[in-house]
C-alpha cells in the first residue's frame, strides 16, 4: 500500500488526464464560437485590421482547429496532431495577433500553448481512445 501511495506512476497517469480534459475543454469553448456570426464578424474584422492575409477565412481555420482540437483532446484522439495544430494556433495568436507580451494580456493562448506542447510531448496517456486503438504504440 505504501508503496502504491509513493509511486509517481497513477499520479502522472491521472494528472495526464486531467491536464489532457482541461485543455481539451478550454480550447473547446474557444472553438464554439465558430457559431456565433457575431463573434466571427469581430474576429474577422481583428485580422482585416491587423492585415492578415485571406481574413475570413484565416478567422474560420483558427476557430474550426480550435473546435476540433478541444473535441479530439477530450476524447484522447490523434492526441500529438492535434496538440501541434492548437500549438501553431496558439503561437500565431500570442506572437503574430497579439503582442507577445506573455506575463500580461497574451498569457491565457501563452500558458494554453503550454498545455499543448506537454501533451505533444507526453502523449495521451492510457486513459484514451489513442490507446485503446493503438494499443500504446505510440510511447
Amino acid at each position: 500500500m505504501l508503496k502504491t501511495f509513493f509511486s509517481w506512476k497513477p499520479v502522472t497517469e491521472n494528472a495526464l488526464l486531467v491536464i489532457r480534459l482541461s485543455a481539451g475543454l478550454l480550447i473547446l469553448v474557444h472553438g464554439l464560437g465558430t457559431f456565433n456570426p457575431a463573434h466571427m464578424e469581430g474576429n474577422v474584422a481583428w485580422l482585416t485590421d491587423l492585415h492578415f492575409p485571406a481574413p475570413a477565412f484565416m478567422a474560420y481555420l483558427g476557430k474550426i482547429s480550435e473546435l476540433l482540437g478541444g473535441v479530439l483532446l477530450i476524447l484522447g484522439l490523434l492526441t500529438r496532431l492535434a496538440s501541434l495544430t492548437l500549438i501553431i494556433n496558439m503561437l500565431v495568436i500570442t506572437a503574430v495577433l497579439g503582442s507577445s507580451k506573455i506575463f500580461t494580456q497574451d498569457q491565457h493562448p501563452f500558458l494554453l500553448m503550454l498545455s499543448f506542447v506537454y501533451l505533444l510531448l507526453s502523449g495521451p496517456g492510457k486513459i484514451s481512445l489513442d490507446y485503446l486503438l493503438f494499443k500504446g504504440k505510440h510511447d
